[in-house]
């Protein structure tokens, strides 16, 4: 790599892969000419975040929760809204039936 030139994540990646599949530090270390210790952070980052995926769930349950009783709240005003409306109006609250 020319001095200078940043390491982009698809070629970290590709290190992390190498070292996952068990070449030695040392050697990845001279023949890239990255440090060791940065070798190893991106192999713990690279753990962290597979880590973190395997924990992920399809769907948080409180979320779901939370976004089930945001639509039953939103429901609920709009009806409250709608009597409000139907009691303010002038006249009888509900038409009567014709006599018989």
């Amino acid at each position: 790599m020319a001095q200078g030139q940043r390491w982009t994540a698809p070629r970290k990646r590709e290190v992390v892969l190498r070292i996952f599949r068990g070449e030695p530090l040392d050697l990845l270390s001279r023949e890239l000419g990255v440090e060791l210790y940065r070798l190893e952070k991106w192999r713990d980052a690279a753990l962290a975040g597979m880590e973190e995926a395997l924990k992920a769930r399809g769907g948080d349950p409180l979320q779901a929760e939370l976004d089930h009783a945001m639509q039953r709240l939103g429901k609920l005003s709009m009806e409250n809204e709608l009597l409000w409306a139907r009691v303010r109006r002038p006249g009888p609250l509900a038409k009567r039936r014709p006599k018989k």
